[in-house]
């Protein structure tokens, strides 16, 4: 039987660990943790498919391979979208998959980095997206704009 001391310490350390939980869980309607989570400036755009069309687009420039894209999607959006390579390589996949990118990897006699480039099906993808993502971008544009302008930054 555990003595009265390690009770009350397993009950101090339950204790130490709610209230760890209960500050860092967001509380109703607020945002998610982690860039992009459920914020509403970029969350929205993300489930609008803003992370495909990102990759669409890049490859349409040049074949690039996961975490080339990752490190353009970080550094065109400062951070504000963060992806992962959790998110990234089952995203490739699936892109892949639909026809939209075509996949060869860089010594294709070994495992290596693999290249995407875009496809005639991703084209017009791409021209989709861009097409359905451009009122979003303009909307979060002009709030900021406000918001800069109200603030006189």
């Amino acid at each position: 039987m555990p003595s009265r001391k390690t009770t009350q310490a397993a009950s101090e350390a339950a204790s130490v660990e709610a209230a760890r939980a209960a500050v860092e869980a967001p509380g109703p309607g607020a945002p998610a943790k982690g860039p992009g989570g459920t914020d509403p400036l970029i969350g929205d755009l993300r489930r609008a498919g803003l992370l495909p069309l990102l990759v669409l687009h890049f490859v349409s420039e040049e074949p690039s391979y996961g975490n080339q894209l990752m490190d353009r999607i970080g550094a065109l959006t400062a951070g504000a979208l963060a992806v992962n390579p959790n998110t990234m390589y089952p995203l490739l996949r699936t892109l892949e998959a639909d026809g939209h990118i075509a996949g060869e990897w860089e010594h294709p006699e070994r495992r290596s980095r693999r290249f995407y480039r875009l496809t005639e099906v991703g084209e017009a993808e791409r021209r989709r997206l861009a097409g359905e993502l451009a009122p979003r971008l303009d909307a979060v544009a002009a709030s900021l704009d406000l918001i800069r302008r109200e603030l006189s930054l």
